[in-house]
């Protein structure tokens, strides 16, 4: 962001939940600057996720929001992948029943979907990105091989009844391996320990703490 830039990052989402997850990890990570959401800026665009896999479509977010604020913008994109319906929902976890953001009509299907299985195993996958622009003139600086995306997975299995009122989306339904709790039985201080947008998002922030000083 270079010395004399304001320490302010948009987080490319109008999810409260996102944008408290990754204050509190920032918070963590030493920022001493401001992350804002996107109904700071009520004209952002919404950006399409028309990408093939889950760093395609943080990348896209992230791209279009930063050349939109004019800020170091973050993104991800993540979902749950079920092992017997063969990955999916995976990207398309947010409407998995057909309209985007229905939490409640998204689980109830993967349960439905599931009903006879025995193989229930499965992973919230995460993939943060981080897009700083570039001065006047110059295109938005963009670094895909490593450092400037970042990848969380959380292996676990899914239950046949939702459990527990924190989280959201599949939080009700997903216990990680090696515990007897859902994601939504868990703390926010636990989840963000081992959570998949936890660990990207982590690792996300010795990026943003690193490009504000």
């Amino acid at each position: 962001m270079g010395a004399d830039a304001p320490h302010r990052v948009v987080l490319a989402t109008r999810n409260a939940h996102k944008i408290a997850e990754l204050n509190r990890i920032l918070a963590d990570a030493g920022f001493g600057g401001e992350l804002v959401g996107l109904d700071e800026f009520p004209g952002a665009p919404d950006v399409p996720e028309t990408g093939l896999t889950f760093a395609d479509n943080a990348l896209l977010k992230a791209r279009a929001i930063a050349e939109y604020t004019g800020l170091p913008a973050v993104a991800d994109d993540s979902g749950l992948t079920v092992d017997a319906l063969n990955g999916m929902p995976g990207i398309l976890s947010a409407r998995w029943a057909g309209k985007h953001g229905d939490d409640r009509a998204n689980l109830e299907l993967v349960l439905g979907q599931l009903a006879d299985a025995s193989m229930r195993g499965g992973a919230f996958v995460c993939v943060a990105a981080l897009v700083v622009p570039g001065g006047a003139g110059e295109q938005a600086e963009e670094r895909v091989a490593g450092e400037w995306t970042t990848t969380g997975v959380l292996p676990g299995s899914i239950i046949r009844e939702p459990r527990g009122s924190n989280g959201f989306g599949y939080d009700p339904i997903f216990v990680p391996a090696g515990l007897d709790k859902t994601t939504a039985e868990l703390a926010p201080e636990e989840k963000d320990a081992i959570s998949h947008r936890g660990r990207a998002f982590r690792a996300i922030a010795v990026l943003i703490t690193a490009h504000a000083s």
